[in-house]
């Protein structure tokens, strides 16, 4: 987004300049002060809205400045994520396994917005709500594509991560419970001790299109890694396929998760 507020910013600093509107003129009448418009041309601040329409009026832009807004909106997902979302929206099959967190497709909104808004650096409220109404967006395709297959394995520790509070997480595994009820979902609890040098490695999701294509997804701190090569794949299939044996079955899984709820 950093490129996109420098472009944009300098296409104000361009169109006042040429119209001969000086930075402190743009500023007073935009109500901001001299550094903010300074910041905001230098493409160190996100230009805002107001100083857009500010000055368009002023230097004559006739909307060319204001058409930047819709490229100043907030990306729903982070950039290093959008392809895996275009292939889990269509995919035909997607098995998630998860140590830590409760997946995207699963949360509740107040967990979502818990970890989104808890992001380091900061997001801005503008990015936070984008960024929530889009995870709950996508958990429309787990009832709407009832012929896709969802199945997830939750890590002992995601069950039990407390999220947004106590109160919270039980509402959280609740909704997970409800989701487990849909025909096409499964989900499964893999508890504390099982599988230790696999489990604890980190999430990965495995997906199938409608042309039968397979990848595989796996995300870290501040990286992700979306593979289509045939040797990952199976490598990465063989470990979740692990993971999945030592997880409980299904039945002892809605009565594990429910457990845990009622201890919060």
């Amino acid at each position: 987004m950093t490129e996109t507020w420098r472009y944009c910013g300098n296409q104000i600093k361009l169109w006042r300049t040429e119209a001969g509107v000086s930075r402190e003129e743009l500023g007073k009448e935009a109500n901001y002060e001299y550094e903010t418009v300074k910041s905001m041309e230098q493409g160190r601040r996100k230009p805002s809205a107001r100083l857009l329409q500010v000055a368009d009026q002023m230097c004559g832009a006739q909307g060319k400045l204001l058409a930047a807004l819709e490229f100043l909106k907030p990306e729903p997902f982070p950039a290093r994520s959008q392809e895996y979302m275009a292939i889990e929206a269509e995919a035909i099959a997607l098995h998630w396994y998860e140590p830590l967190l409760i997946p995207g497709l699963l949360q509740t909104e107040e967990y979502a917005r818990a970890l989104i808004s808890e992001s380091c650096p900061p997001l801005d409220d503008e990015t936070v709500e984008e960024r929530v109404g889009a995870r709950l967006r996508r958990q429309e395709a787990l009832s709407r594509r009832s012929s896709t297959m969802f199945s997830f394995v939750l890590h002992e520790a995601a069950l039990r991560s407390m999220v947004g509070g106590g109160e919270s997480m039980k509402r959280q595994l609740l909704r997970v419970l409800e989701a487990a009820e849909l025909r096409n979902v499964s989900v499964q609890a893999l508890p504390m001790g099982r599988c230790s040098g696999l489990a604890l490695a980190g999430p990965l999701v495995l997906l199938e299109t409608p042309d039968h294509e397979h990848y595989a997804f796996a995300e870290g701190q501040t990286t992700s890694a979306l593979y289509a090569e045939h040797a990952k794949i199976s490598e990465l299939t063989q470990r979740h396929d692990m993971i999945r044996r030592h997880a409980l079955c299904i039945e002892d899984s809605a009565e594990f998760i429910r457990k845990v709820a009622d201890e919060l």
